[in-house]
């Protein structure tokens, strides 16, 4: 086997200057919930098949190059880790990050004490969800160039450590878009509508399939305007912002996973 060795920020400058920018790759991040961008030795006329964990990760084309995308957990140990491609190995270190606290108070205890029925409820629909964060597929048109999908200003960051009413929760997964209930929610690449439904703790949602492991998921919106098997558009209509599930107050609560990994939504985005 093949080993090739890309450390810390030796690997971000190489997968930003070893071929000209005509695609556009996410901002890498070796972080827990970043996003490792690894360049592929391999010909460029047959795309590659990449895994991590033995798990296939997304691979798209920057002229010539092949690049692997590798969606890193909150929970990824800190520390070195490989990629697997051809029978090449890819060496890469992830680096601590310190997300900061927020604390929240909500009016009533129904999303925090749950009722035995509230409980299977949630379980049932956290299958759902799972089902839809394993799915892969050899997607070549898949667009990683995405676009802010609410205009409005930026209210929870991603992986703040979360508590309600005092008590600990999971870490925020996503990135929180305030803006007033009725404001258009757009579809921030290409993809396929694969899950919709009305959630306990995420309202009305939206999944959706950007392919080769790349999916996003809509919360809490007031009205939802697709149905699973839509195929949509860069910047389509996907629903409306509102305030169903568990909120305290009208925003988008936007989720990406790569590789079953949710990673800072952000590191899709154009710098501001």
């Amino acid at each position: 086997m093949h080993l090739h060795t890309l450390k810390g920020i030796t690997l971000l400058v190489f997968a930003m200057t070893v071929v000209s920018i005509t695609q556009a790759l996410p901002q890498p991040a070796l972080v827990p919930g970043g996003i490792a961008v690894i360049p592929l030795d391999a010909p460029p006329h047959t795309q590659p098949k990449a895994f991590f964990n033995k798990q296939a990760v997304a691979v798209i084309k920057q002229d010539n190059t092949w690049h692997a995308i590798v969606g890193l957990s909150l929970n990824i140990k800190v520390g070195d880790h490989y990629l697997t491609s051809q029978g090449k190995q890819y060496n890469f270190s992830v680096g601590e990050k310190q997300y900061e606290e927020q604390h929240i108070t909500l009016k009533t205890r129904k999303h925090i004490d749950l009722s035995e029925a509230d409980l299977n409820r949630h379980r049932k629909e956290k299958k759902q969800a799972l089902a839809v964060f394993e799915v892969f597929d050899d997607n070549p048109n898949l667009d990683m160039d995405f676009i802010k999908p609410v205009d409005g200003p930026y209210s929870s960051p991603f992986g703040l450590k979360r508590f309600f009413n005092g008590e600990p929760r999971k870490p925020h997964s996503g990135l929180d878009i305030a803006a007033p209930t009725g404001t258009p929610i757009l579809s921030p690449s290409s993809g396929k509508v694969v899950l919709t439904g009305n959630f306990f703790f995420n309202g009305n949602v939206v999944y959706m399939d950007h392919g080769q492991g790349v999916i996003s998921m809509f919360c809490h919106l007031d009205k939802i305007h697709v149905k699973q098997g839509d195929e949509l558009a860069k910047g389509q209509p996907i629903g409306n912002v509102g305030a169903t599930g568990r909120v305290t107050g009208p925003h988008l609560h936007w989720s990406v996973s790569i590789n079953d990994a949710r990673i800072d939504p952000m590191l899709l985005l154009p710098k501001e």
